[in-house]
Parts: C-alpha cells; sequence; structure tokens
C-alpha cells in the first residue's frame, strides 16, 4: 500500500511539471450561405492558440478565395489576449463576391501553429442569377451612352480666384523687388519750433494752473505738487542750478546767494506750504491758495530777463535722410518670398482645376 502510494504521488507530480499544452481551435463562419450574383457576403476566420505560438494566417494569392470567389474588401485582422495574456484569439474578416452562378463548396482553412497544421471548419455558398424575362422587349434597354456633364460655378470659382491672385502678384511682386533692390533712403520731414525763454515758459504753466484750479476740487495736493515743478524748471533755466533734484531748503540756500533777495520770503513761504501739503497732509485756506499762485507768478515777474524776441518767431523745417533698417529689409525680402511661393501654390491650383474641368 506505501508502495503504490509513492507512485501515486509521483505520477501526480510528473504531471503537474508537464507543459500544459493550450488547445488550438480554428473555426470559419459566413454570414450568408446565398447570394445573387455581385452581391457580397463577410467570411470570419477566428484562430485560439497559445500567445506564444508562432501562428501563420491563411493567404489569399490574387484576392481569390478559391476559384469563381473573389475578395474584394480589404482583409483585416484582429488579435486579442485571454486568460491574462496565456492565449491568443486572432480574427480575420474579408469581403467576398462571385459573378459565376454555382454552388460553392468552400475548403477549410488551415492555418499553421508552431509548424502544425490545424484546418476550420468547411463553408458553403450559393450564387443565383437574375431571370431576364426575354419575350418582354420594353424590359430590355441599351447601354447609354456617355453624358456630358455640365460645368457649375462652384467648379470655375476656384480657377477664377487663382487667376486673379496671379495677375495681382505679377505687379505687387516686381514692385517689390525693386523697393528692395533700391533701397532708397526715407526722408522725414521735421518741425522745430523756436524755443520760448524760460519766464514765457513759466508764466504759461501758471496760467494753465490757474484756469483748471484744481485746489477748488479737493485736489490741493496735485496743485502745489504742479505749481513747484513749474518754479523749479524756470529756476533751473533761469538760475543754472538742478532744480528738479534738489528739496525746498537746498532751493533756498542757492536762491540766498543772489544778489536780489527782496522775494525770498515770499518763496520760502510757498515752499514751507508745499511741502506741509504733500508729506503733512496740511489743508490751507482757499486765499492761501490764491495769494501762494499770486506770490510764483511775481516771483517770475520780477527775476525774468527780458530777451529781445523777433516779431514773428520763426519755425524751422528740415529734411532728415534716413536708411532702411535692416530688419525692414529682411521683412521685405521674406514678404517677397512668401508671396513667390503664394504665386506658385496659385498656378498649381489653376492648372490642377483647369486639368479636372477639361481632361
Amino acid at each position: 500500500m506505501k508502495i503504490l502510494n509513492r507512485h501515486s504521488l509521483m505520477l501526480a507530480l510528473l504531471a503537474l511539471a508537464l507543459p500544459l499544452q493550450a488547445q488550438v481551435t480554428v473555426s470559419a463562419g459566413i454570414d450568408s450561405l446565398q447570394l445573387y450574383i455581385g452581391e457580397q457576403a463577410r467570411v470570419k476566420l477566428e484562430v485560439s492558440c497559445p500567445a506564444d505560438g508562432q501562428l501563420v494566417m491563411p493567404a489569399y494569392p490574387d484576392n481569390r478565395l478559391m476559384e469563381g470567389i473573389e475578395i474584394v474588401g480589404e482583409v483585416v485582422t484582429d488579435t486579442q489576449y485571454l486568460n491574462k495574456g496565456m492565449q491568443m484569439l486572432v480574427k480575420q474578416e474579408f469581403t467576398v463576391t462571385s459573378f459565376d452562378t454555382a454552388f460553392y463548396f468552400i475548403p477549410p482553412f488551415e492555418v499553421m501553429v508552431d509548424s502544425q497544421s490545424y484546418a476550420s471548419n468547411p463553408l458553403a455558398l450559393k450564387v443565383f442569377t437574375f431571370e431576364i424575362d426575354t419575350m418582354d422587349v420594353e424590359a430590355i434597354f441599351p447601354i447609354k451612352g456617355v453624358v456630358e456633364r455640365p460645368i457649375t460655378g462652384a467648379e470655375v470659382l476656384p480657377v477664377l480666384i487663382s487667376v486673379a491672385l496671379i495677375i495681382g502678384l505679377c505687379f505687387l511682386i516686381p514692385y517689390l523687388l525693386r523697393r528692395y533692390k533700391d533701397d532708397k533712403p526715407i526722408l522725414r520731414r521735421v518741425t522745430i519750433a523756436p524755443k520760448l525763454p524760460p519766464h514765457q515758459v513759466a508764466l504759461k504753466e501758471m496760467e494753465r494752473i490757474k484756469e483748471e484750479k484744481a485746489w477748488q476740487h479737493d485736489d490741493i495736493k496735485g496743485f502745489y505738487t504742479e505749481l513747484t515743478d513749474a518754479l523749479r524748471t524756470y529756476m533751473q533755466d533761469r538760475f543754472g542750478f538742478n532744480a528738479m533734484e534738489m528739496t525746498s531748503c537746498e532751493i533756498i540756500r542757492k536762491l540766498d546767494e543772489q544778489p536780489d533777495k527782496e522775494w525770498i520770503g515770499e518763496v520760502r513761504e510757498l515752499f514751507t506750504m508745499a511741502d506741509l501739503v504733500k508729506f503733512a497732509k496740511y489743508k490751507p485756506l482757499i486765499n492761501e491758495n490764491d495769494m501762494n499762485l499770486v506770490n510764483a507768478i511775481d516771483f517770475v515777474n520780477r527775476t525774468k530777463v527780458e530777451e529781445e524776441a523777433p516779431e514773428a518767431p520763426q519755425v524751422q523745417e528740415i529734411v532728415v535722410r534716413e536708411g532702411r533698417p535692416k530688419q525692414q529689409q529682411a521683412l521685405l525680402a521674406a514678404g517677397i518670398a512668401l508671396l513667390c511661393a503664394l504665386g506658385a501654390g496659385a498656378i498649381y491650383v489653376a492648372v490642377c482645376e483647369v486639368i479636372h474641368l477639361f481632361f
């Protein structure tokens, strides 16, 4: 009994050690068993085999399934993997037809798996013809001749557009080529107005500030900023020091160096009031704003230097010659190349459309 059990165990282990051979199955089917001449039917072939097997599907030389049956559709093959990739299912489909009446016996399809042949089930196909009553003459029609198809406007439109585009490019491209080769300088007229004296510029700016009346619209800070900037610009042009980059104290010290100091006190009060408004949010009275504006105008009038101005200021106009920039020259060359490519495409389209219409 022990010896028997030992042999049984050894046989079981041997059976487990042997590789399991997956089964190979081949099946074929057709969706219609009867056809009229010229009708079509779909043939399906399925092969199930091990995933690691070398599968060779049947070949169809000259797109003929057999004598009398032709393959008219594309042979489509689809592969799927089943059982966690251990099994492979290959499906092959194609369309067949026949132009001869007969009963066809389609032999089994043969496939090769690991150099071993496997066959599917056979198929059958019956092909019928149409019954024509030769006694009925009206049922038989002669072969019709070739019908001339009229040319439509939609077919002529691409040709007309292409021809119009080609004609336009024939004028535009030579013009741009001449511009590119000439590289003529660009003439630009510049008008130079005479420079006004510093006191006129300052008084003009203060007149504008007076007309805007910013202090009456709660823009006190903007009013004093514009007023002091106008004074700083005037002092810079009149006295020659960089007032725009100086503080109020530095400006007063510079003015103290001037021989006439009667107006220093008014200017000092104006700049002190402006600093309080801009940095301390001080709100002066309306009459103080008016007084500071009047003092600023009076300061300019008292310190201005009168210059003999011409009766009518002469406006000079000069012509500046500028060469074409290299970037513009490169863009012009790129535009010419693009237009040439567009013209070539238009010619190609026109020729193709004419051939399609008349040949």
